[in-house]
């Protein structure tokens, strides 16, 4: 649902689409974002065109994905007079990158927020079983005192989305949101079974899932692609 350019939706500014799939499915819903995922899904954009674009993208997506953020009101001075005026309530935001390709996402939104905490979750997705297998984790401190943004380019199977709020849910964060680029209809439905109260934020819902359990039509592996490694 995308209203007039002074419209909100059901709360929602213009720029969104929220899908009946998962309870608080955001599809962002804007020129640019369309734009820049285009040129990322063409097979000939080469790796820096494709670090540079996912870096963009990301602090679209970060920027839509931290709307409602809390604040609170101080008084400052300005250099002409003392006024009241908001800030982020709480402690610093927290960044979490699923590796490798989340890596990519948190560099983007980093420019908006670069004072954020940045933690990493080590996954791997088995070829077999398509299930995912934690190798590294290692996150801030205090995430109960904290909002915290996983990151994770591609929402396919959902099994590493999975896995990775599974562990983070024992720290008991203040909040959780989930950021990806491409997400599919398979990873929503597995994402909202597991974790209902978690926002999806995303540029894009593609077709479906190929056997090999990669996103179709998608942009190919997003790991290799961002390093180089195809």
């Amino acid at each position: 649902m995308v209203g007039g350019p002074a419209l909100c939706v059901g709360g929602r500014p213009r720029g969104f689409i929220v899908g009946p799939m998962h309870p608080h499915l955001t599809v962002v819903e804007h020129p640019l974002v369309k734009h820049k995922l285009t040129l990322m899904r063409r097979k000939e954009t080469s790796t820096a065109q494709f670090r540079a674009l996912l870096s963009e993208i990301a602090l679209l997506l970060g920027y839509e994905a931290m709307r409602n953020l809390k604040l609170t009101e101080e008084t400052i001075q300005t250099p002409l007079m003392e006024m009241k005026a908001e800030t982020l309530e709480g402690k610093k935001l927290v960044l979490i990158a699923i590796m490798r390709a989340g890596q990519g996402l948190v560099d983007g939104m980093l420019q908006l927020v670069p004072s954020a905490r940045v933690g990493h979750v080590g996954l791997y997705r088995d070829p077999k079983t398509l299930s995912a297998i934690e190798y590294y984790f290692k996150v801030p401190q205090q995430l109960e005192d904290r909002d915290v943004f996983v990151c994770d380019p591609m929402l396919a199977t959902g099994n590493s989305a999975i896995a990775a709020l599974d562990r983070l849910k024992r720290a008991k964060p203040g909040s959780l949101r989930l950021v990806c680029l491409l997400a599919c209809p398979e990873g929503i439905a597995n994402l909202a079974a597991a974790h209902p109260d978690v926002p999806i934020i995303t540029a894009a819902v593609d077709e479906r899932l190929n056997d090999h359990g990669y996103i179709l039509p998608g942009l190919g592996d997003a790991g290799d692609r961002l390093f180089g490694t195809k």
